[in-house]
């Protein structure tokens, strides 16, 4: 969806906000033993992210209408301000705190939330400075940008993780690029 400059960057006000809330709400009076346990589920939730980061994008944004149309504007467009608004991501964030709040403990539920909702923050930043910010040649930037940059190419069949390639190594979609520029899906 296009949106202005602000619109864009609101996810980077709005989730540590939320991600403050979650905080404060599952470690109330909480002993050592659940901040221990919010703390794991925290890094669980990042982890947790990752996978359906790789997932949302391969398939959903790749296949099913109309988030595949979105989605082609934005490979049309990379330097568009083209998203997800926080008005639809922070409800679908704040729904699934509720849902892990039914099956879980009160703070094992706000750390996995507030880990799903720091691992869409990273995922969020990066994702615009790979397509906004200038990298330092040879550095971690730059090789994400130009892995992200193997995915934005007109017929790219991997490369879907933004915040890690852990996802695209596992399941065959990493691709590289030989010295004779032709490429290559794997290792």
């Amino acid at each position: 969806m296009a949106m202005s400059r602000w619109s864009y960057r609101a996810d980077q006000a709005v989730f540590p906000l939320l991600m403050a809330a979650a905080g404060a709400a599952s470690l109330r009076h909480a002993s050592i033993r659940q901040t221990e346990e919010w703390l794991g589920c925290l890094l669980s939730g990042v982890g947790a992210w990752t996978f359906l980061e790789y997932v949302l994008h391969r398939w959903v944004l790749h296949h099913v209408p109309p988030f595949k149309r979105l989605h082609e504007a934005h490979h049309a467009h990379p330097g568009e301000f083209i998203g997800t608004p926080a008005w639809l991501s922070a409800p679908l964030f704040v729904l699934a705190w509720l849902t892990l709040a039914r099956e879980l403990s009160r703070p094992a539920a706000g750390g996995a939330a507030a880990g799903l909702m720091a691992g869409y923050l990273a995922y969020s930043l990066l994702h615009d400075a790979v397509h906004h910010r200038r990298a330092t040649p040879g550095g971690w930037l730059a090789r994400a940008k130009q892995r992200h940059a193997r995915h934005h190419r007109p017929g790219a069949r991997g490369d879907f993780g933004v915040s890690t390639a852990f996802w695209d190594r596992l399941f065959g979609t990493a691709t590289t690029i030989r010295c004779n520029g032709s490429r290559r899906r794997g290792r």
